[in-house]
């Protein structure tokens, strides 16, 4: 059974068992009734394990909010994780969208990001309370002053995501659900952070902490000298103070730090995949097999593969299925020569913790148990669980001639057997060699014979598959049956057409006289993609070997072959919609900046001050090839570029609050000069910036160490199937934000700093030059 595309596979799947059970009673008792490659638990584990997910980081993250700000205040924070979720889920129904695992993430996603906001503003009520103030004024002064700040911060996430919700082609319609989901939980944070969590807090609000210690701290952070204070504050402040004093060399040492990490991925990167690559749960096992082979033949071979297969610790159970070559899916090559398919063979594999070996493992022990079998080719495919690609390595062959395509296919086909390791299963789209006779009609001497051309047709018919008279529908069949004539076995063959005769207005001539045959190769499928015929080689890769490798190889060798001109290579399947996702992911790089820079223009109204925040963007891209370069990981075409490009609205929050800070400070404090406004505005903020980071930073943190961490059941996977899928992404940020974060709090306020440096030398210079 197969669900619609837009029904919900639990429920479907429910439904249909319910059905059978109806009639299951009234089945004879030799009948039994079982379920295979039943898609439904893997499914409802997948959804349990990225909600036990959601719950811990939900754990993590109001423990740290707590931790720092107080229950009261770290309540109020926490209550915009429900409510935006809330939010966000109404217009997830609204868009008509399922509750998928790519709609889970997309939330646990914006767990950490969506208290941002609400952090900012409660923690500056928090102080204006340890001030004096009452809730109601210190949460109403906390909504004014920070409206403009944190509506940029979310506005500028939002524009990151923007872009990729309209990603085209097939990755496009399996990534969408993510960043439309975290626009509407965002969405949704903001209206919280600026109405709901004000609102709540003037009713429930109190400061975090009542001691005189904190007030006499907050004393120093507004108005005395934050370099005296003790602990990180003050330890941060003196940081400041040297690093704005000495900002050209600041600059230049993060200019160094972050070229290196360019150039170090660079020269030591393992490379790029298209997608992650999972752990087994489905497979499929074809048989292929070449020859005129009766259906007791095929079934023969197919139970010698499963009866190597059974045995195997770790299946769950198996379907098997067998066609009579030349069938549907015959016509290609396997191995070194040409085979029908003939079996297939679906396999479930036992969940992870309840098998020893890993479906890789299992793979490998099918074909290395099959590889003996002598006549048939086994190629074995595990279930695809990113967007349908293929097989990754996958070269199309096209020209407007047929003949001009064989050789070519065939050397290529040559070469990648024999000398590209690694590849492994490679199939090809020509025909099985086999002959088929063209018959040849010399219209001229039929003419002579007053033969009629029509009729040759017809009498060949007679000697092969007969000529169609009527057809007839039995009682018990949907469909007709055909009626053919032709001639007894021992009269039809090839032989025949050299005893065949025709009658004439001269009486029975034999067709020998005007009617030549000749062997031709068997041509069973002609492939044409506008207008020309195409032919495909198609390849798998040895575990752990990236195929994005494999085909810098094979570009490199065909670069340096003389094939026909005539003859067109591309390189598709994976390949090409890796291409095609690197290409989307970078204009929609580009075009989330370009809007960014636009609201940040608007926001501060300085060219420098937006191209300072967005900094933070090519800071956070060298910290996830960093990370790449640390857990020796490729990057995913996908996962990375998403990731990568999510990256471009978080990291850009914290710059904007330092920013803004320092923008505010500078009003109202004149009589500070620009080091001692720059030391001030760190010291203030280190907290909320901290906050927001370590909050999006430890949501994510255990599926980026692979490990799927279930606070309800108190289970602790490594290496889950849903954990390793969203590793390249959750390393992203994770990564990404950390680095960033570190340089920012140091990069950001030197660059705050360096005009008013060079202002100073620039009037030195001058000044000197007067004096000259």
């Amino acid at each position: 059974m197969v669900k619609r595309s837009t029904a919900n596979i639990i429920s479907a799947i429910g439904k249909a068992k319910a059905a059978v059970a109806k009639h299951e009673a009234a089945l004879p008792h030799q009948v039994e009734l079982f379920y295979t490659q039943d898609q439904g638990p893997i499914a409802k584990r997948q959804v349990a394990e990225l909600e036990g997910n959601i719950v811990t980081a939900l754990v993590l993250v109001m423990t740290l909010v707590v931790a720092a700000m107080g229950f009261r205040s770290g309540l109020i924070v926490g209550l915009g994780i429900p409510i935006s979720f809330l939010f966000g889920l109404i217009f997830i129904y609204l868009f008509g969208f399922s509750f998928n695992f790519m709609v889970m993430f997309g939330m646990l996603l914006g767990l950490g990001m969506l208290i941002d906001g609400a952090i900012v503003v409660t923690e500056y009520a928090d102080r204006k309370m340890t001030a004096g103030h009452a809730p109601a004024s210190a949460y109403a002064l906390a909504a004014k002053r920070m409206f403009w700040p944190v509506t940029a911060s979310v506005a500028t996430t939002l524009a990151a995501f923007l872009p990729m919700m309209f990603w085209p082609g097939v990755s496009g319609k399996f990534m969408r659900y993510l960043p439309m989901t975290v626009f509407a939980v965002l969405a949704g944070s903001l209206l919280y952070a600026l109405v709901f969590c004000p609102t709540i807090g003037a009713l429930f609000g109190k400061p975090g902490v009542h001691d005189e210690k904190r007030r006499a701290k907050l004393d120093v952070l507004e108005h005395g000298d934050p370099t005296a204070l003790p602990g990180v504050a003050g330890w941060y402040a003196r940081l400041l103070t040297l690093a704005s004093r000495y900002a050209i060399v600041t600059v230049a040492i993060t200019a160094t730090v972050l070229v290196a990490s360019f150039w170090a991925y660079g020269k030591h990167g393992r490379g790029m995949e298209f997608f992650t690559d999972t752990d087994a749960e489905y497979a499929r096992v074809s048989v292929r097999a070449r020859g005129n082979l009766s259906a007791e033949e095929v079934d023969a071979l197919v139970r010698e593969v499963e009866n190597e297969i059974l045995d195997i610790p770790g299946i769950k159970d198996t379907n098997t299925s067998t066609s009579v070559p030349g069938g549907p899916g015959g016509g290609f090559m396997g191995g070194s020569t040409a085979t029908d398919l003939v079996g297939t063979i679906y396999l479930s594999l036992h969940d992870q913790s309840d098998r020893s070996m890993t479906g890789y493992e299992v793979l490998e022990l099918i074909r290395q148990r099959t590889a003996k079998l002598a006549g048939i080719f086994v190629e074995v495919q595990k279930q695809e669980m990113g967007p349908p690609v293929g097989k990754p390595v996958q070269v199309q062959f096209s020209a407007a001639d047929a003949a001009t395509l064989q050789p070519v296919v065939e050397r290529v086909r040559r070469h990648m057997d024999e000398s590209v390791a690694d590849l492994r299963d490679v199939e090809d789209t020509r025909s099985v060699p086999g002959v088929e006779w063209k018959i040849g009609v010399d219209r001229a001497r039929a003419a002579l014979y007053g033969a009629d051309v029509s009729l040759v047709g017809l009498a060949v018919q007679l000697v092969t598959a007969g000529v169609k008279v009527a057809e007839y529908r039995p009682n018990d069949a949907d469909d007709a049956v055909d009626i053919r004539v032709r001639y007894p076995s021992a009269a039809r063959g090839i032989a025949a057409l050299d005893e065949l005769k025709i009658s004439t207005a001269q009486g029975l001539v034999p067709i020998a006289n005007f009617v030549t045959r000749e062997p031709v190769p068997n041509v069973d499928m002609i492939r044409r993609i506008d207008g020309k015929v195409v032919e495909v080689i198609r390849a798998d890769v040895a575990p752990g070997v990236l195929a994005d490798e494999k085909v810098r190889e094979l570009r490199e060798w065909l670069a340096g072959q003389s094939f026909d001109p005539a003859v067109t290579i591309e390189f598709r399947g994976a390949n090409e919609e890796q291409a095609e996702s690197i290409a989307f992911v970078t204009v929609a790089f580009g075009l989330s900046l370009l809007l960014m820079f636009m609201l940040l223009v608007t926001q501060f109204n300085s060219f420098y001050q937006s191209a300072l925040i967005l900094l933070a963007v090519v800071m956070s891209t060298a910290g996830v090839l960093l990370g790449l370069l640390v857990t020796q990981m490729p990057f995913s075409a996908i996962l990375n570029g998403v990731g990568v490009v999510a990256l471009a609205g978080i990291v850009v929050n914290n710059n904007i609050v330092l920013i803004d800070t320092y923008n505010q400070l500078r009003h109202e404090r004149p009589e500070l000069n620009y080091i001692q406004l720059i030391v001030r505005t760190g010291a203030e903020r280190l907290r909320p910036v901290m906050l927001t980071t370590v909050t999006t930073v430890c949501g994510l943190l255990p599926l980026a160490s692979n490990l799927s961490i279930d606070f309800i059941t108190r289970e602790i996977v490594y290496g889950s199937p849903v954990s390793r899928f969203w590793v390249p992404l959750a390393q992203a940020v994770v990564s990404g934000l950390t680095f960033a974060t570190v340089l920012t709090l140091v990069a950001t306020p030197a660059m705050l700093a360096l005009p008013h440096q060079m202002r100073g030398a620039s009037a030195w210079m001058r000044a000197r030059w007067t004096r000259i």
